[in-house]
């Protein structure tokens, strides 16, 4: 069979079949219970896209084909096994990153061999045509906010700038359209220029989209990282979209415009899920508290008990609502829950997990944290779905949650997450909060679930707190 005849009609073929693929791993990967399936049926899809491409290449070096899949299955390999799931965020921002600068090359290896290599006489417009001198640029630009983005917050979530804390310029927002502006400027003349004077314009545009990128994240705090990596994710594929269009790829088409949807769309869930605007997003400062929250930062009343009196509240409840957050990732401890859970099933009592949107450092991180320890989907609630279960609630379990159970965002307009949907953790009959110590988490305010008359703390590691109540549960 010819090449001609493997382009024309089977590359097509295989392309529709990988599209498939996409599409139904990605309507798997919308629930708990069929997530490792779709991104089975997702992983497939791509094989067949990997298998399309190269078919319809022709004539390649598989040598360095066969280097680049030797060494990334190595990186992924390493990632996998070494990276834990507290620092999953991070390893999603990164990946968004490279996907970016990926799309970015793609676009500049295009540009460089048409109008650079290939000696084009006219301009950059004349060389690739309208749609692809539009697309390279975009790709450039858009390629580079998200590598830049996900690197400042890859460090952002490490804590290793600023804490995590928001870093703002003076008149940020101008500065951010003024170089927005000035970069679609750069872009719009390197299209319109010969090719020796267009590569400066290029290369502005490309130093702007990097510079860019930084300045969009650094306003945001760790609180807010969760909207952010998701919305990075739909940049990383609005980019490879528009590299699909500079290659005239139509499976890179589809499935960066999928990404890019679907990221945009979980991004607007985040937003509503921590009371934000998406135009907060997109031009920067966002989450930044401009005011301050209102009301002292000092605990009065707080009360405090251990696994043994906790053990015995646990003894007679009916139902257990159990809120997870980022302590439970950092203390590794969501074994230690299952087993908790499992030991208190079997004495009667119905248990079932509180999942907040934001819980975490980014989308559903704590699915992911409790699926490794085969907790039943079944028991993981999304909060429209279990907030009414509360005031029938016997107990509630909060395991280093913060902000997402604090009852200030319904009371106290000038608080920094007011209007923010909560978890209604504070009418449950009785509420242990599992906390290393009554500091504040990523918003930078005080709890006042922690002083509610119906709550008491249990201080110490979530791991060990959790081994603690499995004992004594048992020995009751």
């Amino acid at each position: 069979m010819s090449h001609e005849v493997i382009r024309s009609n089977l590359v097509p073929i295989i392309y529709l079949l990988s599209t498939v693929l996409f599409i139904f791993g990605i309507k798997q990967l919308a629930k708990v219970k069929t997530a490792r399936r779709g991104n089975t049926i997702a992983a497939a899809g791509m094989l067949f896209a990997i298998t399309g491409a190269l078919l319809e290449l022709g004539v390649v070096d598989y040598r360095w084909i066969g280097a680049g899949l030797i060494l990334g299955t190595i990186i992924g390999a390493l990632f996998a096994i070494r990276v834990q799931m507290t620092a999953m965020p991070e390893m999603v921002a990164l990946f968004n990153g490279f996907g970016g600068i990926a799309s970015a090359l793609v676009a500049s290896s295009v540009y460089w061999s048409v109008v650079v290599e290939g000696g084009a006489s006219g301009t950059v417009y004349d060389a690739l045509g309208t749609d692809e001198a539009i697309t390279v640029m975009l790709s450039i630009l858009v390629g580079g906010v998200t590598f830049t983005g996900s690197l400042v917050a890859l460090l952002k979530l490490q804590g290793r700038l600023r804490k995590g804390q928001p870093i703002l310029l003076p008149a940020r927002h101008f500065i951010t359209f003024g170089l927005l502006f000035a970069s679609l400027a750069a872009g719009g003349i390197a299209v319109g220029a010969g090719a020796p004077d267009s590569m400066v314009w290029v290369l502005s545009l490309a130093g702007g989209a990097l510079v860019l990128g930084v300045l969009l994240t650094i306003p945001i705090g760790g609180a807010d990282m969760p909207v952010v990596v998701s919305l990075l994710n739909s940049y990383s594929g609005l980019a490879a979209s528009m590299a699909g269009f500079v290659i005239g790829n139509p499976l890179l088409i589809i499935g960066g415009a999928m990404v890019g949807a679907a990221g945009l769309i979980l991004t607007q869930i985040m937003c509503v899920a921590m009371n934000r605007s998406l135009l907060n997003v997109l031009v920067g400062g966002f989450g930044v508290g401009e005011g301050t929250a209102g009301g002292s930062d000092e605990y009065t009343g707080v009360t405090s008990c251990g696994p043994e009196e906790a053990a015995m509240v646990l003894e007679n409840a009916e139902s257990v609502i159990i809120i997870p957050g980022y302590g439970l990732a950092v203390a590794q401890a969501q074994h230690a829950v299952r087993e908790l859970a499992d030991l208190l099933k079997s004495r009667g009592t119905k248990v079932t997990y509180a999942i907040h949107p934001v819980a975490g450092r980014m989308p559903g991180h704590m699915n992911v944290l409790l699926a490794e320890a085969d907790v039943p989907y079944e028991e993981l609630l999304e909060m429209d779905v279990i907030n009414s279960e509360f005031k029938n609630t016997d107990v509630a379990i909060v395991l280093g949650a913060n902000d997402v159970v604090n009852p200030i965002a319904t009371k106290d307009p000038s608080s920094p997450i007011a209007g923010m949907p909560i978890l209604n953790a504070h009418e449950a009959r009785s509420v242990f909060v599992v906390k290393r110590s009554l500091s504040p988490g990523y918003a930078g305010i005080k709890n006042e679930l922690f002083e509610y008359d119906n709550t008491m703390m249990i201080f110490g590691d979530a791991k060990k707190v959790l081994q603690g109540l499995i004992g004594e549960v048992k020995g009751l």
